[in-house]
């Protein structure tokens, strides 16, 4: 119903009128009379793609030569938010497949199950909880939902990959957004064997609903093949003469009595029977030696294992294993998936340079097959620990699947900020794109006009918008005779609104806002602002995980904050442990500075940590420079250092010339330190120790399975 027509209604109930029985089609539409998922705090779709705050991407780094027309994109940020930004840039023409077609192709997203299903993690813990559930995750998922299916083209596709626990829900979510009638398939992956379990069938797979954004989508069929007990039952014959000496092949029947249409009659080898192929086909198969003959003379064809393509693609997969301790892709990351599974998916649904999108990137395994067949991709996650692995891992691929044979070097990606920003490189911009990231960030429109002689850069919500030139002069500020300035030039022109962007340190004033008159001036502050009247829903950080268990928590972030430093002092040296030295990095005081208005309460020391993540030959093993890119080796999470006196410590013979160690509080913000071994009392290590580190965590994981 539109806004005219709620309005209309309001009218012709508040006069007592009677309603036609046209308003019947508005108030139950067709399409809604069915069924329909109905819980509380369920958004209109209209309302969830108004509502959603678009925020910019800022890059942070490019990795190899950007491209011309594409570049792929690693983007650290709210997915919901990102996907509102990624569809403005769709809208622009500049989300474009390699064939010119507008949108994504293909989506894949393996999001938390919101089951309280326990997976194990890299240290036997608990690696993978979640928190929300009910509705509240079914509305968390319909919202990523309702904007993945405006990014998709016009022929593209999603596999939403989940398990049996929320599926039931999910389906009706999906069907209502993308219609009952765009449902393609559910495919059974069978992830494991059987286990012991003596009070309920054991559970062992996992499930894809498939739906296509169309009528039309692409799917290339991707044959299974053979497995040998299959062909030893079924292909039984083994040719002993001719050049397909050795091949195995079945025989097939040529008789074609019964056969609609009727068959052929006729003798061959004085055998009269009514056959399926005209008898100049059957001459033609005698000299191509495709014939066998039963023991009484029959004739049937001979079907050679190697001439097919394999078992055709069906809706149970049973052949595709999981990651295991041993497997070279392993990226010691939770609940991270084989590239076989996602080869089949990508293979299937997408054709080269295709734009393929996983909105819950993880460890990457989408990322990282995208790249082997040769499609454009865009990964995002709202985890510093997974835009670390998946740089590393982007960084480190493998041309095979499975992360096996030659080096592979990826086509040049960005990474990017969205939604924490990095307020030093903001001010480097040139103005007109300082200009441009003011509106953006606070979902302005673009939209230059000049009211009483004063120029306006945007309008948001009806009111002009004015991006203030804190450059134009040194010590320039805005304060209340500005807005008086202003409003003496502008006046009731302007409406009941006017919002000024510039830097927090350009405002003379605390209030968010200001009344002149009948005119309420907003200050929108950069690097924060938060004003209840403007936003929906209050700000939320990106929060994150403490300990291995949250890693995979959902999370859901609204509005955006700028990168702060946290402060940081810690105490570093080596000891003798056995027979091996070991170096340490005790923390004494960790506090994060960010403004986030969910609590006043003081942080305690220590309490703002969520990991350390470390890179221990940083740049390799001659490193001379601050500007290396960081290949993380392990993770501490703060549970683990709080239980170890907040200490953690590492063998002395994986360190190169240099560390870096990366402390990241729970809002995203990250203390970087760049530490030389001679700090550690160390001759540093000049020997490459990444085959060092690859032995010592091959070992670990073999005992982990043993």
């Amino acid at each position: 119903m539109t806004p005219e027509q709620s309005q209309q209604l309001i009218q012709l109930l508040q006069a007592g009128e009677e309603i036609s029985p046209e308003w019947a089609r508005i108030l139950f539409p067709p399409e809604k009379r069915e069924y329909e998922l109905v819980y509380h705090g369920k958004e209109r779709e209209e309302d969830i793609i108004a509502n959603t705050l678009a925020v910019p991407l800022q890059k942070v780094r490019t990795f190899g030569r950007n491209g011309v027309e594409w570049h792929n994109r690693l983007i650290f940020g709210d997915n919901l938010q990102v996907m509102k930004s990624l569809l403005e840039l769709k809208k622009a023409g500049k989300l474009v497949n390699a064939d010119g077609t507008p949108g994504v192709r293909l989506v894949y997203i393996d999001p938390p199950f919101a089951t309280k299903q326990d997976f194990q993690g890299s240290q036997d813990q608990k690696a993978y909880q979640d928190k929300i559930a009910g509705a509240q995750f079914v509305e968390f998922m319909r919202r990523r939902l309702v904007l993945l299916r405006e990014l998709l083209a016009d022929n593209g596709c999603i596999y939403f990959h989940l398990d049996v626990k929320k599926i039931h829900y999910m389906k009706i979510v999906l069907d209502e957004i993308f219609g009952e009638s765009r449902f393609i398939n559910e495919i059974i992956w069978k992830r494991t064997s059987a286990h012991s379990d003596s009070t309920t069938f054991a559970n062992v797979h996992d499930a894809l609903l498939l739906y296509s954004k169309s009528g039309a989508f692409i799917f290339n069929p991707q044959f299974v093949p053979y497995t040998e007990e299959y062909i030893a039952e079924r292909y039984k014959h083994i040719e002993t003469t001719g050049r397909r000496k050795g091949q195995r092949f079945s025989d097939d029947n040529l008789i074609g009595t019964g056969l609609r249409g009727g068959g052929y009659p006729y003798e061959w080898k004085g055998i009269f029977k009514t056959w399926r192929c005209p008898i100049e086909t059957m001459q033609r198969y005698e000299q191509e030696d495709k014939l066998y003959y039963t023991k009484n003379g029959v004739a049937r064809i001979k079907r050679y294992v190697d001439d097919l393509l394999g078992l055709p693609p069906s809706d149970m997969w049973s052949d595709i294993f999981p990651v295991n301790s041993q497997a070279e892709e392993r990226m010691d990351y939770p609940t991270q998936k084989s590239e076989s599974l996602l080869q089949r998916i990508i293979a299937t649904s997408s054709n080269n340079g295709d734009i393929v999108l996983d909105a819950f990137a993880g460890s990457g395994t989408t990322l990282a097959v995208a790249e082997k067949l040769n499609r454009r991709w865009i990964g995002i996650d709202c985890g510093k620990l997974a835009i670390y692995t998946i740089q590393k891992r982007m960084l480190n691929l493998k041309a095979k699947i499975g992360n096996k044979g030659a080096a592979l070097k990826p086509k040049a990606f960005s990474l990017y900020n969205a939604g924490l920003y990095d307020f030093s490189k903001l001010n480097e911009l040139p103005w007109e794109s300082w200009r441009f990231f003011a509106l953006e960030l606070f979902g302005c429109r673009d939209e230059p006009h000049s009211i009483g002689g004063i120029r306006f850069d945007g309008t948001l919500k009806g009111g002009s918008v004015m991006v203030f030139n804190h450059r134009e002069r040194e010590g320039v500020r805005v304060d209340e005779q500005t807005l008086h300035s202003i409003h003496e030039a502008a006046g009731s022109r302007v409406g009941l609104r006017v919002f000024i962007a510039a830097p927090a340190m350009s405002f003379d004033f605390q209030q968010d806002y200001i009344d002149v008159g009948d005119v309420r001036y907003y200050a929108l502050r950069i690097p924060y602002s938060i004003i209840h009247e403007l936003h929906q829903r209050e700000f939320m950080a990106l929060k994150q995980p403490a300990d291995e268990m949250a890693v995979n928590d959902t999370v859901e972030a609204v509005g955006f904050d700028f990168i702060k430093r946290p402060t940081l002092d810690y105490k570093i040296g080596t000891r003798q442990k056995d027979l091996f030295a070991e170096g340490y990095i005790r923390i004494e005081s960790f506090y994060s500075d960010a403004v986030v208005r969910e609590t006043l309460r003081k942080k305690e020391n220590r309490e703002t940590l969520s990991m350390v993540m470390l890179d221990y030959c940083y740049g390799g093993a001659d490193a001379d420079s601050e500007t290396g890119v960081f290949d993380l080796d392990e993770v501490f999470y703060a549970h683990d250092l709080a239980n170890a006196d907040w200490e953690l410590s590492f063998p002395a013979e994986l360190l190169g010339q240099k560390m870096m160690a990366i402390f990241v509080d729970i809002y995203g913000n990250e203390a970087r330190e760049l530490i030389p071994a001679e700090k550690f009392g160390l001759e540093p290590n000049l020997k490459e120790k990444k085959a060092v580190y690859a032995k010592r965590k091959k070992s670990k994981k073999s005992e982990e399975t043993l």
